[in-house]
């Protein structure tokens, strides 16, 4: 499965210790991020992360638009409830592209560990029927 990793800047250590955490199940995946948030995890974790630009600087249009293209399966962004984000209206368009193509979003530790766990098991192999993944050619 295709999964981004993003983070605000008050919770990119919570992320990488996400990461860290579940490593093991991340190493089968391919994973993208948003600049800072990937190179962090990488270098922690030692895992292959595609990073894009920064959040501001494009990042989270660059991570939507894996979603339009139907090339992307989970959404794990950890924000900053406490925190405004100058670029919120990309945040907001991101979360809902999820929706519009029902990609399953985390937006907090609590959540990520569900679809972590359940993504462990198979519960999300349904997107390899539903959503069968686009060759591109």
């Amino acid at each position: 499965m295709h999964i981004a990793l993003v983070a605000h800047d008050r919770k990119k250590e919570d992320i990488v210790n996400f990461a860290t955490a579940y490593k093991a199940i991340f190493q089968d995946h391919d994973l993208y991020a948003t600049g800072t948030t990937g190179a962090r995890i990488a270098h922690a974790t030692g895992l292959t992360v595609h990073r894009f630009q920064s959040g501001p600087m494009g990042g989270d249009q660059q991570i939507g638009a894996l979603i339009a293209e139907n090339r992307l399966d989970l959404l794990i962004f950890m924000r900053d409830p406490l925190m405004a984000q100058p670029h919120e209206p990309d945040i907001i368009a991101l979360l809902r592209l999820c929706d519009v193509h029902n990609v399953p979003v985390a937006t907090n530790l609590a959540t990520a560990e569900m679809l972590l766990q359940g993504l462990s098991r198979g519960d999300l192999a349904w997107r390899n029927v539903v959503e069968p993944e686009q060759t591109s050619e």
